[in-house]
């Protein structure tokens, strides 16, 4: 028999006790949940403590699957609950001091990818959670409305506005103020 391949067969397998299927089901998503919980957490070791989180929680709560939305849209859910709880856990810790700057070896220029990443990083931490989440799930995971509202237990129309709004202030914090809605006053 052949091994399943499409999310379908690997979750009924995986289901019925198939931990190759598991992991091959946990695979196939895990650079999307990742890429997630990096955005929405804001640094790598929180993503990866958010993410092996919510691999864990996909693992043990898979029978909890009921299909009616798509296995991806269940397991950003799933990711996006453990990146809110990853900053909770986040918030309850002490600050780490500032690196001592005399210490600090200056690795030279960063490439403009690098940088542009770490701008819109930045950016996005600065998103209170609810836009921030509603941004990353619309234009990184390329989630439809309708999904989003899914994953965030939201209304489309609340996610609508929680994008617009967040969108704004994300591109105010890069620097591109919205334009501006006044018209230009004519001169006599």
């Amino acid at each position: 028999m052949a091994a399943p391949t499409d999310d379908r067969q690997l979750i009924d397998a995986a289901r019925s006790g198939d931990r190759a299927a598991l992991d091959l089901l946990l695979r196939h998503h895990y650079d999307r949940i990742w890429a997630l919980c990096r955005r929405l957490t804001g640094n790598e070791a929180d993503a990866q403590d958010a993410a092996q989180e919510a691999l864990i929680a996909i693992a043990r709560g898979l029978h909890r699957f009921d299909g009616r939305a798509a296995f991806t849209t269940w397991s950003y859910r799933v990711a996006t609950n453990a990146c809110f709880d990853e900053l909770r856990r986040r918030s309850r810790r002490p600050a780490p001091a500032p690196p001592d700057e005399r210490s600090a070896i200056d690795p030279g220029p960063l490439p403009d990818h690098v940088v542009e990443r770490m701008d819109i990083d930045r950016a996005l931490a600065l998103l209170p959670e609810e836009f921030r989440a509603a941004v990353v799930l619309r234009d990184l995971c390329d989630l439809e409305y309708a999904d989003i509202g899914e994953v965030l237990g939201l209304a489309p129309g609340t996610v609508r506005s929680r994008i617009a709004r967040g969108r704004a202030q994300l591109a105010r914090h890069l620097g591109n103020p919205e334009p501006t809605t006044e018209r230009p006053t004519s001169r006599p």
